[in-house]
């Protein structure tokens, strides 16, 4: 199952925001700082604490230029595995859309329990996206 984010509008090309996301050195930035603690990063990959998920980690594994970034959970740090795609469409000079999709591979039983807060942290770093100046 993917949950997807809404469709955000930033005011920066596409460019400007596929340089800032596809360095995890900037990512922290876009990550509600009270809920993130431990925070390691490379441009990458990047780790931190998360409460009550506790430690994730992810890396980068997939690039289109100005368009799309795939990021996936570490296996060997991360409780949970997951696959988030942050896709980019410039509409017109410094106007992009961004649509975040995540795709959690839990227990089936553990979906409806997640499925909220996972849209709802998709939809928040839109709206950081949205608000960001890159």
């Amino acid at each position: 199952m993917r949950i997807e984010s809404r469709i955000g509008k930033a005011g920066f090309n596409d460019q400007q925001i596929y340089t800032f996301i596809t360095d995890f050195n900037n990512f922290k930035e876009l990550l509600p700082a009270d809920k993130v603690s431990d925070w390691e990063s490379s441009k990458d990959r990047c780790s931190f604490r998360v409460d009550p998920v506790g430690k994730t980690a992810l890396q980068i594994i997939e690039k289109t230029p100005g368009s799309l970034v795939k990021i996936i959970s570490d296996p060997g740090i991360s409780n949970y595995q997951f696959t988030i795609w942050i896709q980019l469409k410039q509409v017109a000079d410094n106007d992009t859309r961004i649509k975040i999709t995540i795709e959690p591979q839990v227990n089936k039983m553990l979906l409806p329990m997640i499925k909220s807060p996972l849209k709802q942290f998709v939809d928040s770093l839109v709206d950081k996206m949205e608000a960001f100046r890159f």
